[in-house]
């Protein structure tokens, strides 16, 4: 059902913090698979999928277009995009699944990105004030994540290859209109 896609920078420690609650999605056959989409060439990565059972794609090149190419390589029609250190809540399986389904039954294409949530561990400063009220008022982040159907993905163009704020500009091309904003919180790390 669900393809999840996370561009990583060789880090290990992000990585499995991301992949630890995806672990109950897998298991309950909502994720189909998960790529691992490396830009380092350190090795790290490759022996981290291969331990977590995900599909390792080593990628030379742009955040936008190692995106994109996670995107080219997955085989599920649902799409799941998240940075390496975001972590999902718990709800999150359950809200997925209902989001997916109806969305599958309407004829309006939507996609959805998870509620923004501060880690409890890290230190409050200005600048994380000044991002949270900016939040509110450009609507989410890609460090919020995204999913969304692969056609309404492809219908968009998708990551462009190459283009500085790719994420940003794939949000501003859904539009507020069209994304729905998930009750399930993503811890930024």
């Amino acid at each position: 059902m669900l393809s999840v896609i996370i561009p990583t920078e060789g880090a290990e420690h992000p990585v499995v913090a991301t992949l630890a609650p995806l672990v109950p999605g897998a298991a309950t056959g909502v994720i189909r698979e998960v790529l691992l989409v490396d830009r380092a060439d350190n090795g790290v990565i490759e022996r981290v999928a291969d331990v977590a059972g995900c599909r390792f794609l080593r990628f030379d090149g742009s955040c936008s277009a190692a995106l994109a190419a996670g995107a080219g390589q997955a085989r599920s029609p649902w799409l799941m995009f998240l940075h390496a250190g975001a972590v999902l809540d718990h709800g999150w399986i359950d809200e997925t699944v209902q989001f997916i389904q109806r969305i599958s039954e309407s004829d309006h294409p939507r996609a959805g990105v998870f509620r923004y949530a501060r880690s409890p561990y890290s230190d409050r400063t200005w600048r994380e004030d000044v991002r949270s009220i900016w939040r509110l008022i450009a609507g989410p982040f890609a460090d919020q994540g995204l999913l969304i159907a692969r056609d309404h993905y492809e219908r968009l163009g998708g990551h462009a290859p190459n283009v500085r704020h790719a994420e940003a500009q794939l949000l501003r091309r859904l539009g507020r209109s069209s994304l729905t904003l998930l009750r399930s919180r993503i811890v930024i790390t």
